[in-house]
């Protein structure tokens, strides 16, 4: 499969190693590894074709058309030819999985014509949605014939855009509409949400709210409000968002770590709390998950 460091023109001053998964008619699919050369933003550039980027691990800040945002292991982005990107690594690296898409294959969806004439979108995916993300990668890694990876691909793809399309809006637009904020203290706001992903982020998962709080310099209610207002998630289910996908990692890994050692590592009270709440968010118990998500490591 075509590798390459650097192959990512957009990101001159952040080695990728873009892996190329597949490549049928239309559409390409890749998981894009970025290390940090240098932590500043990178020089704009252009998007030259319609893209879509799914965090899979790690978070970076990325700038479209002036306007600055967090990118973590939830996020989902829809980019357009002409879009101006630039980005940064302040945490260290990060791994997202690009989709390529030629104009005629969004032409064919049902919901892909409204994207040939509108802006991208920016937001975050939800649990089932990055599960069969996930999925999707485990089969491609697996081997797929050429048909089946055609049809897998168009398959998510329409997937994709049926949850964009639900969400028309993008996250924190109420809190524009309906507090009616100066535009400095929407940024403020944007900025502490921001602040508090980063800890979520790059500390453990045995945080409380108010260790979060002090980490961002406001009080846990002040953060609470504000956080589920930009984003329109509650801390909490997004501590869980992350949490869930940090398990999937791990269990997607070959070694077969116990459960109860999964469930400790990543902050649950114990083993029946873990599966519990994987049974919540993807509908299914972490030793089916590791079933569904385990696949031949090359050597």
């Amino acid at each position: 499969m075509p590798e390459g460091v650097g192959s990512d023109p957009r990101r001159t001053t952040t080695p990728c190693r873009r892996r190329v998964l597949g490549d049928p008619a239309g559409i390409s699919i890749s998981m894009v590894r970025c290390g940090v050369e240098k932590r500043g933003w990178t020089a704009p550039t252009a998007a030259l074709r319609h893209e879509v980027n799914l965090g899979w691990s790690g978070a970076y800040r990325r700038r479209i058309n002036g306007r600055t945002t967090f990118s973590d292991a939830t996020s989902l982005l829809l980019i357009r030819p002409g879009d101006e990107i630039q980005v940064s690594h302040p945490l260290g690296r990060d791994t997202f999985t690009c989709l390529l898409i030629e104009p005629a294959v969004l032409d064919e969806h049902r919901d892909g014509a409204c994207w040939l004439a509108t802006a991208g979108w920016d937001g975050t995916s939800d649990t089932a949605l990055d599960l069969a993300h996930r999925m999707l990668i485990t089969e491609f890694r697996r081997g797929l014939d050429p048909f089946e990876m055609a049809e897998r691909l168009h398959d998510f793809l329409g997937r994709v855009l049926d949850f964009v399309n639900a969400r028309a809006e993008s996250p924190g637009a109420d809190l524009r509409r309906v507090v009616n904020q100066r535009p400095a203290t929407a940024a403020a706001h944007r900025r502490l949400a921001d602040r508090a992903r980063e800890v979520l982020m790059v500390r453990d998962f045995t945080l409380t709210l108010d260790q979060v709080a002090r980490e961002v310099g406001a009080s846990p209610h002040h953060l609470s409000r504000v956080f589920q207002r930009v984003t329109g998630s509650s801390l909490t289910a997004y501590r869980n968002r992350l949490r869930v996908r940090a398990v999937l990692d791990t269990l997607a890994e070959a070694d077969g770590r116990p459960l109860r050692a999964v469930a400790a590592e990543h902050g649950f009270a114990d083993q029946a709390h873990l599966t519990r709440v994987l049974r919540e968010h993807v509908g299914h118990p972490p030793a089916h998950l590791r079933r569904l998500l385990t696949h031949p490591r090359p050597a």
